[in-house]
């Protein structure tokens, strides 16, 4: 494998052992500030490597940014230090915002819970959750359950994706689950540091830890016998108990789940984690699924593969369904939620994708008392499986983890990210940088959008005809619409446009303006605007424009907070300049492109 390419999911095999130890090692602050590391920029913070340990002594004693020694060295350093701290709280400012209040299923790989670098994740999971996310935990067990097993001289067995579940295995399964439990709970516990926040005051809550909930909260039944084949006690999520997990979370716990469900009649049943984890997510409707596992996602050309639409990922596993089983599951597993959406026929439940084709709608979860949609199509599949030696071999990369992606996508969770659990503080860089360092699967990007066509011609009018009475926008003929209709950007719902706006590139200056942006009354405040000016910068910094610029009378403030600037008419294209109504007074702004490491591809992201 070593000598040929490495296919896509399938992670570069000697990857690992060019990174440190990482133990915090990836804090802004940094104990070694060596000038290599500053050239790594993300979110517009420069990156140093760091140890949380005596962290403003180590810094004064072996910075000197500007070549002084003594204490003109130290105040130095300590100005950076200062101004990267205040420059990141306040790039930080939306993502706090995003985040606060939402739920986050994370599942982390039975190898991270083997390794060292746990207990940094943890700390940042609880950093994360002081500052207000909720957070379901579903740890792995499949490396510790085959160790215990092979110290009372037994054989894991494993087909497909399941584990088979004799006696020997079922115990093992308990004590890993047991084990791990006690671990998250102790290493959660103690809570953030104290030693620099006492010149604040004193204050009772200083001293609270994390609390940690977990419970019966999944309902199993047996796998059963299937094609010949017992499983023991081997079990498949049933159901989730939506109220009780979210009464816990309202109480500001953090909720453990593990991979042992209860069955009706009483029985410990061994599920899989992935199934636990992409049923939960679903259950709950969480913002958020993240997947913590041992490495990256890369192409085929060793490259980490940012960012998948729910279109791109479901290709990529059906090309994949001949050679790999888990692939082909989960055809089929689409196949059967295709089919239950084609019973259940109601097109309200339905979300179309930018290529017209419908997703299925996730189940519906009766306060917790199970999946039922109505028609009883979901009595096996609830969540998705994934493992057995195919995971276990990496024959397939991480194709198993995308597969479970897509499914969940495809459910309604709307992000899944699948993070290397390697990389220090990977959380922190993945949820507060615009272009985070993991691998994400998004179901609702850029849902709709695509270029005009002379039929929205009519569309098009309709929203813009409110603007231009108003004055907000300038009356276009529609001879000069239909010439423009190249550069114009519309999403559509239902046959009907929604939302429109366009680009106007001036490539001699490296410019383009952005113009005519406009939003059906009864679709405001749903984002729409804020989509189509997204696109529109990724399309302009595609097509090598390095700013955009606009005229507006009345809506300088949306565009304010969106990263624009008042400049002067000097800063127009001189071609612009010639064709602008003075009389409007309209005021000029900019806005400075930054460079786009997303990994989003236009021609994919839209039909």
């Amino acid at each position: 494998m070593a000598a040929s390419s490495p296919s896509p999911c399938t992670p570069i095999q000697d990857y690992h052992h060019l990174r440190e130890p990482a133990f915090y090692r990836s804090s802004l602050w940094c104990s070694n500030f060596k000038k290599t590391r500053l050239k790594r920029k993300f979110g517009g913070i420069q990156s140093a490597q760091a140890s949380r340990f005596d962290v403003n002594s180590s810094f004064e004693e072996k910075i000197n940014v500007i070549g002084e020694t003594g204490s003109a060295g130290i105040e130095a350093s300590n100005s950076v230090k200062d101004e990267l701290f205040v420059r990141f709280f306040r790039e930080s400012w939306p993502y706090f915002l995003a985040h606060r209040g939402s739920t986050f299923v994370v599942l982390i790989s039975a190898e991270i819970i083997d390794s060292f670098h746990l207990e940094a994740i943890l700390m940042d999971i609880s950093l994360l959750h002081g500052l207000g996310i909720k957070f379901v935990l579903v740890p792995g067990t499949h490396v510790q359950i085959d160790r215990l097993l092979a110290e009372s001289g037994s054989e894991p067995n494993y087909v497909g994706s399941y584990r088979i579940t004799d006696p020997d295995s079922l115990c093992a399964a308990m004590n890993a689950a047991g084990n791990i439990r006690i671990m998250l709970e102790a290493k959660l516990s103690p809570g953030p540091s104290l030693s620099g926040i006492r010149r604040h005051g004193d204050n009772s809550r200083w001293y609270d830890g994390v609390s940690v909930a977990s419970g019966n909260f999944v309902g199993a039944k047996r796998r059963g016998v299937v094609d010949g084949i017992d499983y023991g006690s081997t079990g498949q999520v049933k159901k989730i108990d939506v109220s009780r997990i979210r009464e816990r979370l309202d109480q500001d716990c953090i909720v453990l789940l593990s991979n042992l469900g209860y069955s009706s009649s009483g029985e410990v049943l061994n599920c899989n984690t992935y199934e636990v984890a992409t049923a939960c997510a679903l259950a709950l409707g969480a913002e958020k699924l993240i997947c913590i596992i041992d490495g990256p996602i890369l192409d085929e050309y060793g490259k980490l593969m940012r960012f998948l639409t729910l279109q791109d990922a479901d290709m990529l596993i059906r090309k994949r369904a001949k050679q790999s089983e888990t692939a082909a599951n989960y055809v089929k597993a689409v196949a059967q939620e295709d089919l239950a959406c084609a019973v259940y026929d109601d097109s309200n439940d339905m979300a179309l994708s930018p290529n017209g084709k419908a997703f299925t709608r996730a189940p519906n979860f009766q306060n917790g008392v199970g999946f039922d949609n109505g028609n009883g199509l979901w009595s096996s599949e609830q969540g998705f499986a994934i493992g057995g030696q195919e995971r276990l071999s990496r024959l397939n990369g991480y194709l198993s983890e995308l597969a479970a992606a897509a499914f969940v996508c495809r459910g309604g969770v709307q992000r899944v990210h699948l993070l290397d659990g390697t990389i220090g503080g990977f959380l922190l860089k993945e949820l507060f940088q615009r272009d985070g360092v993991g691998t994400m699967v998004a179901s609702d990007l850029y849902e709709g959008m695509r270029t005009a066509k002379a039929t929205d011609l009519h569309g098009i009018k309709q929203l813009l005809l409110p603007l231009e009475e108003s004055g907000i926008l300038i009356k276009r003929t529609e001879e000069e619409l239909l010439q423009a209709l190249d550069s114009f950007i519309v999403v559509e719902r239902e046959g009907h446009v929604i939302a429109c706006s366009a680009l106007f590139p001036f490539f001699e200056e490296k410019c383009g303006e952005v113009a005519a942006i406009a939003v059906s009354p009864d679709c405001r405040g749903q984002g729409q605007g804020d989509k189509l000016l997204d696109y529109i910068e990724k399309k302009a910094y595609s097509l090598g424009l390095q700013k955009l610029f606009l005229l507006t009378t009345r809506t300088a403030d949306w565009f304010v907070r969106r990263g624009f600037s008042e400049c002067s008419i000097e800063s127009i294209p001189e071609e612009r300049r010639k064709k602008i109504n003075v009389s409007r007074r309209s005021k000029y702004y900019i806005k400075r492109l930054l460079p786009d490491r997303s990994g989003i591809r236009l021609d994919s992201a839209f039909a």
